[in-house]
């Protein structure tokens, strides 16, 4: 039986062991984004390249994310969830492959390319799919889990990266295989959960538009403000840092990268948890001043070269922007209406990876021209500027 034109058909829910299933494909997914963050300083050896390539070659997944939100994003609501997870997978593997092969920088932009179409796939696609498959009672739970899986997967990324290239033979090389070897079983955890939404009888498969609908500008502009400074603090744990880390802090060891960029993405979840237990204005205010706090702590720790200051300034950043990232989204779902709800997510996202590129290739030019130091000084500020104008603007009536 066919489904009414461009209506899904939702089928019986496979409880929580599809969830898991899901989940930890959506983990593994979203793994082998980040595992080329301790290893630029490597790539950049090897190729002979500098700060600004190296955020440039970071920024080009924001790329690769945006294209996938906008092109394929809304996809699976048409021909099914299961389709577009096994794509997003293979794209993951194919990036895995990239990075396999020798000889040329440009296959490090195919890579991040491919793996931010990836991301930009399986990220909307993996957390309808959860929620699809959670009880009917556990769909806010299972939208928490969804949102946790996502940023644990990322900082597990360049803790895997970090050990196995620190600690094992072709340090190049192993964290892909091993990521292919993940993706393999991503695939079998997918291919075994019976698809929640049934293929409809005619595709529409046009790109959404970026659009925001008058009655939540307001509103929209105060979040994506926050959310864009708070992504921009995740930008530059996973692209800057294991520089600043070698260069100016000398501390090189790759496994050390990863576990610094895992608490900042840990304390991302923790916001994010402690988000939905608040009003979502009060969250976004507190996610603020929190996020403006960590981005002071980051800027201090960076003359003073401590360690452990921008590691307290990373957790209370990334708690910061859990906060705001969280509550900014449930607002902005909340007040959009139903049959505009895809088009302004993605808008929002595409805001969010804009703040995740944009400003962490500033960060580098910054950098080649005036040093690691002063370059990090003025991002901190930025970010800290930003937060504080999200702040001002979430504490006026939205109208």
């Amino acid at each position: 039986m066919t489904a009414p034109l461009g209506t899904a058909t939702r089928r019986t829910s496979a409880g929580w062991p599809g969830v898991v299933l899901i989940g930890a494909a959506f983990a593994i997914t979203m793994l082998g984004t980040t595992l080329p963050t301790p290893l630029y300083p490597l790539y950049a050896t090897k190729f002979g390249f500098g700060e600004l390539v190296t955020t440039v070659v970071f920024a080009t997944y924001a790329v690769g994310v945006t294209a996938g939100l906008l092109l394929f994003g809304h996809w699976s609501d048409q021909i099914g969830r299961r389709p577009l997870l096994l794509a997003g997978l293979g794209l993951s593997a194919l990036s895995a492959i990239a990075y396999l092969l020798p000889g040329e920088l440009g296959w490090l932009f195919v890579g991040r390319m491919l793996s931010g179409l990836s991301a930009g796939i399986f990220t909307g696609t993996a957390t309808a799919t959860i929620i699809d498959l959670a009880p009917a009672h556990e769909k806010a739970r299972a939208s928490l889990l969804a949102a946790a899986v996502n940023m644990g997967g990322l900082g597990l990324g360049p803790l895997l990266a970090g050990v196995l290239s620190e600690y094992a033979p072709l340090p190049l090389q192993l964290s892909f295989i091993v990521d292919l070897v993940l993706v393999a079983i991503g695939a079998l955890c997918v291919l075994v959960v019976r698809d929640p939404v049934s293929r409809v009888a005619t595709l529409r498969l046009r790109p959404r538009p970026l659009r925001v609908p008058p009655q939540i500008r307001a509103l929209f502009t105060r979040a994506a403000i926050a959310g864009f400074a708070g992504f921009a603090v995740l930008g530059l744990f996973t692209a800057v840092s294991p520089a600043f880390l070698g260069t100016v802090l000398h501390h090189r060891n790759r496994a050390l990268v990863g576990v610094i960029v895992l608490v900042v993405f840990a304390a991302s979840v923790a916001g994010q948890g402690l988000s939905s237990r608040v009003d979502l204005d009060r969250a976004l205010e507190l996610g603020c001043g929190i996020l403006i706090a960590g981005a002071v702590l980051v800027g201090i720790s960076l003359p003073l070269h401590s360690l452990a200051l921008l590691i307290v300034g990373g957790i209370v950043a990334g708690f910061g922007q859990g906060m705001s990232f969280r509550a900014g989204l449930g607002s902005v779902a909340a007040a959009t209406p139903a049959d505009q709800r895809g088009e302004v997510t993605s808008t929002f996202f595409v805001m969010l990876y804009v703040g995740i590129s944009v400003p962490v290739i500033g960060d580098g030019a910054l950098a080649s021209a005036f040093g690691l130091v002063s370059a990090g000084i003025v991002f901190a500020a930025v970010v800290a500027l930003l937060a504080a104008v999200a702040l001002v603007l979430v504490r006026r009536p939205t109208g």
